[in-house]
């Protein structure tokens, strides 16, 4: 495919809609991007033009998007741009659209609390073969707080020999180059 695809910063200006379709959900929102330059004349900051897009978010995108983001929102948005057209009263009308990849928040202007989707398993053959109705207990996050068991996949288990132990007496006061 030839997509052509672009990173745009910049802020919701409207609350996105999540609309059922036939062949899935999408969710739109509509951003604007403003460029700001420094006017060494004036010697400050002073905005430029500001590109206005439509964004469109399929699927679980979509759902994570309107759960997600509001108007006034600042937003990354990675994906592939087009441009939409359609016949108005006034004749032939075009406007730029993004069919996103990726959406966030722009960390530059404030922090998240980010919430991991967790899709639903299938249920576990029990030991007869029969398939057992109830749902698995959801896994605790590797990163949620430690406890003192190991867990297979996440902590180291092998020999202590295979460790290098630290000889604090070693260390000494170097310059880093060479």
């Amino acid at each position: 495919m030839n997509d052509t695809t672009l990173t745009v910063v910049g802020n919701v200006v409207d609350s996105p809609r999540r609309v059922r379709l036939e062949n899935g959900s999408v969710t739109n929102f509509r951003m604007a991007s403003t460029a700001r330059r420094y006017d060494s004349r004036s010697q400050e900051f002073i905005d430029s033009g500001t590109l206005w897009v439509d964004i469109e978010c399929w699927g679980d995108l979509g759902a994570n998007v309107s759960s997600s983001i509001s108007k006034g929102d600042p937003v990354i948005v990675h994906g592939a741009i087009t441009t939409h057209s359609w016949e108005s009263e006034s004749g032939k009308r075009s406007a730029p659209r993004i069919k996103a990849f990726a959406v966030g928040p722009n960390l530059q202007r404030g922090s998240a609390e980010f919430k991991r989707s967790r899709p639903a398993r299938p249920a576990e053959p029990a030991g007869d073969g029969s398939v057992d109705g109830a749902q698995p207990e959801p896994q605790d996050d590797a990163f949620a707080e430690r406890t003192d068991e190991f867990i297979p996949g996440r902590d180291y288990v092998g020999e202590a020999e295979a460790l290098d132990n630290e000889n604090t007496d070693d260390f000494s006061l170097e310059p880093a180059h060479a």
